[in-house]
């Protein structure tokens, strides 16, 4: 079996496919959008590289990557001229999901009494990264939105997942009895 060609020289010129074969330039919002994912997607399989994940962890991030791979095949697929309207595998089941797990690690740690800086842990810190690429992803979500339909529920969705990488953050520093660094505004 001939094994395939990784370049097709077809990008060249500055453009890209999308799902159906519509070409457009790189740098169009939709690519901005799905390429974000895939940075996110990227930056989440980092953090579920840790040997110091519990199993149940590792599940939810898994998961999460999984929901991130169909919100990139969403994306790359133009709905302008097809009645693709929502994105698989993303309903209100994931989205509840996520919230539970939300829930369940804010449930083991202490309320915030201020600011907390990206940091800590090496986990935390990478999952910080990870927060913060996913509120680019949102931004860029949303500038999308504003040109096309894009389903409500991806953008609940990566709402959420910010949410989630936040509080995950904590619970790992705490976890680890690893003090938490503060926001000294005075500093």
């Amino acid at each position: 079996m001939k094994k395939s060609m990784l370049y097709t020289r077809t990008g060249d010129n500055g453009s890209t496919s999308l799902v159906g074969g519509k070409r457009v330039r790189k740098n169009d919002t939709r690519i901005e959008a799905y390429g974000t994912a895939d940075e996110l997607n990227s930056t989440v399989g980092l953090l579920y590289s840790s040997t110091e994940i519990s199993p149940e962890l590792r599940s939810t991030l898994l998961f999460i990557q999984n929901k991130l791979f169909n919100i990139g095949a969403y994306l790359a697929t133009d709905n302008t001229e097809n009645s693709i309207t929502e994105c698989l595998g993303l309903g209100h089941e994931a989205i509840s999901r996520l919230e539970h797990e939300i829930d369940t690690l804010d449930n083991e740690i202490p309320p915030m009494t201020n600011f907390v800086l990206p940091g800590g842990s090496r986990l935390s810190a990478i999952a910080h990264v990870c927060r913060t690429v996913c509120r680019r992803f949102e931004r860029r979500l949303i500038t999308l939105s504003d040109e096309t339909y894009v389903d409500p529920n991806v953008i609940r969705f990566i709402n959420r997942l910010s949410d989630f990488l936040f509080v995950f953050a904590r619970f790992n520093n705490i976890n680890q009895q690893i003090d938490e660094i503060f926001w000294d505004k005075d500093c």
